[in-house]
């Protein structure tokens, strides 16, 4: 199972609450960025929609002042002109209004999945850039959460409470300074049942916020630990762990209910609380109008309109609606809240140190003349150099791609303090087979990532061809690698895109060639369609031998001057090993071969055998050799003690 991830950045305190705001202003600004023009323009159909909405209760009153006009003269007719202008007006407004509106709805609706779609490849792409250290100590569960739960919230984000927020505010400040044209003395009343609104929200909110974080922590753990036991299920059957795996899901899963009940109960409740809130101060606002015209008070207001029922009636539906657009934005502190949290986790994978690369020689395809100088060609040749270009004196060189691999004094650890190599030199010259040998953990594994520089070593040198591996550019560096790891992985695809995935300008020719070089033709043309047969997950349809045979003919294709086979022919059986074994031994002619095995017949025919133990390397040379020498090497072929 991967390492747990750590969740620091997702703290409960003010500093966890501060880092999900700020990453909400990243979130708006990126969507900004990638529509300067669409996104503005939809801001204001918002706007524009949200001031008509709110206007029609200032018609209102001067509907009901001419209708009280009309009452007392009786005269209808001259009243209709003025009503008809009102109610036409009203009418064109309305229609304005639901066109500007649909405008904003369409609009939003591209531009959300549109910048989802962005974000998501921003995401992929910066992930494929960091180093295999972060995928070794994350989940891989978690890490598929940011792109489902987290990109969810982002959605909701920018689709719902986005909009709603600027509408609903818009439409408050509307509002407000329309009570202040109508009574300052009933928007005073108003203010501060308002303020109890607020102190609730708060409140209510505050609790909310911090389990709505808590939610998405517990829904990225419980993905991870899914995604590990739908990976494990034959482990997990034939240890008969299926009550334990039971049980420690239910651990994850009540913790993810209870985290989600606490935060969804606050929310539930927050909004019934505010509209309550808001009818019993409708209530208190009719009664203290009615006090106001009964006693006679004298109207303050931007109108200077006298106080009456013309002022009262609209006011009533002017304050209902500023109380329900308070509630529609304490029901956005949920979404908010929840994208804050999503936000911060997708920009902490966008934020992460990508693999770092100072490495400047190339690989180039060369050209060799009969003296061996070497020139750069702009078609393919077969042939590779390394191009130097050297800055102090701007100059560039070329060195043949041999596969010359050499290793001087290195220290390396995966954990400060816990060297896991000490002091390992070796010289694999061009053509020669270098295996080691050694029980699990003793490094053999980590010499090859060294060559690759999955990891960085600590104390020592690397060279190839003479070049210090640092200078060489990573890409340029594994393109030059070919690896066959004892796990095998297939993508979805057929078995042809498999094979080509060692090199992808590679013709159908020359990917069967390589299975056949590999041993896997004869098997592949049995299958259904042949090399057209489509392989999902993790090519489930095929055993674990045929899986393997892919993979060796994948790296066949590539026709790397080194390879690194790391159990390479663990999972295969002793035939197939015989099969697999002379298509690996032509694979391996005139290239440098890095060899990890634990079966001892595999690494007979090397040229040099290196013994590790606890990260050194306590023997070597080759198999007659080290027979000789009747050391570890011999007690492990004779079978003294066995490699664990």
């Amino acid at each position: 199972m991967s390492g747990n991830r750590g969740n620091a950045g997702l703290g409960m305190g003010k500093k966890g609450y501060q880092t999900g705001f700020n990453s909400l202003g990243r979130t708006v600004k990126m969507f900004f960025s990638f529509y300067p023009r669409l996104a503005p323009a939809a801001i204001v159909c918002i706007i524009v929609t949200s001031i008509i909405g709110a206007i029609p209760s200032f018609f209102t009153q001067n509907i009901i002042a001419i209708i009280e006009k009309w009452y007392q003269s009786g005269d209808y007719e001259a009243a209709k002109p003025e009503l008809v202008k009102y109610l036409s007006v009203l009418i064109i407004l309305y229609v304005l209004a639901l066109i500007l509106n649909t405008l904003q709805t369409q609009t939003m609706a591209f531009m959300t999945q549109g910048f989802l779609h962005k974000l998501r490849n921003e995401m992929f792409s910066r992930m494929q850039k960091l180093p295999i250290k972060y995928f070794d100590t994350n989940k891989h569960g978690d890490i598929m959460s940011h792109y489902t739960n987290d990109i969810d919230t982002l959605r909701q984000l920018v689709s719902m409470a986005f909009p709603t927020l600027i509408q609903c505010t818009v439409t408050v400040l509307v509002v407000f300074f329309m009570m202040l044209y109508f009574s300052v003395w009933m928007t005073l009343v108003l203010i501060t049942g308002v303020v109890l609104m607020v102190i609730v929200a708060k409140k209510v909110g505050g609790g909310s916020a911090k389990y709505f974080i808590r939610q998405q922590m517990a829904i990225a753990s419980t993905e991870g630990f899914v995604q590990e036991m739908m990976n494990g299920q034959k482990v997990i059957k034939v240890f008969n762990h299926e009550k334990e795996g039971i049980e420690e899901f239910n651990k994850l899963n009540d913790a993810l209910c209870e985290d989600s009940s606490k935060a969804h109960a606050y929310a539930n409740i927050l909004a019934p609380i505010i509209n309550n809130i808001g009818n019993i101060l409708y209530v208190i606002l009719a009664f203290a109008g009615g006090i106001f015209l009964l006693t006679g008070i004298k109207n303050v207001s931007i109108s200077g309109l006298a106080f009456g029922i013309s002022i009262l009636v609209p006011f009533l539906n002017i304050a209902k609606q500023f109380t329900g657009n308070i509630n529609q934005l304490t029901m956005q502190i949920n979404a908010i809240v929840m994208a804050g949290a999503g936000a911060q986790r997708v920009f902490a994978l966008i934020d992460e140190t990508p693999e770092a690369d100072e490495g400047y020689v190339e690989l180039v395809n060369a050209n060799i003349d009969e003296n061996g100088n070497v020139t750069e060609s702009k078609e393919r040749t077969g042939k590779w150099a390394w191009k130097h270009y050297h800055k102090a004196d701007d100059t560039t060189t070329f060195t043949e791609l041999k596969g010359d691999v050499q290793m001087f004094n290195v220290d390396f650890a995966y954990e400060e303090g816990k060297d896991v190599l000490h002091d390992i030199t070796l010289f694999a010259e061009p053509g020669q087979k270098v295996a080691f040998v050694g029980a699990t953990g003793a490094g053999k594994t980590t010499i090859t990532n060294l060559i690759n520089r999955f990891y960085d070593i600590a104390d020592g040198k690397i060279r190839y061809d003479g070049i210090n591996v640092n200078k060489i550019k990573k890409a340029d560096l594994r393109r030059s690698l070919g690896l066959v790891l004892q796990e095998t992985n297939l993508f979805t695809g057929t078995v042809m895109d498999n094979i080509r995935y060692g090199k992808l300008d590679a013709t159908d020719e020359e990917c069967k060639a390589a299975a056949k070089l590999a041993g896997a033709d004869d098997f592949i043309t049995r299958l259904p369609d042949g090399y057209d047969t489509m392989l999902n997950n993790n090519g489930a349809n095929l055993s674990q031998g045929q899986r393997q045979l892919i993979t060796i003919a994948r790296a066949a294709v590539a026709d790397p001057p080194v390879m690194i086979l790391d159990e390479a022919t663990s999972s295969i059986d002793t035939r197939t090993e015989s099969i697999v074994q002379r298509g690996m031994d032509k694979l391996m002619e005139g290239r440098t071969v890095f060899v990890i095995a634990h079966r001892l017949s595999t690494v007979m025919n090397s040229d040099v055998i290196m013994v590790l133990d606890h990260g050194k390397i306590i023997e070597r040379g080759d198999h007659n050799k080290l027979i000789a020498d009747k050391g570890t090497y011999y007690q492990l072929y004779t079978g003294a003690f066995e490699l664990e």
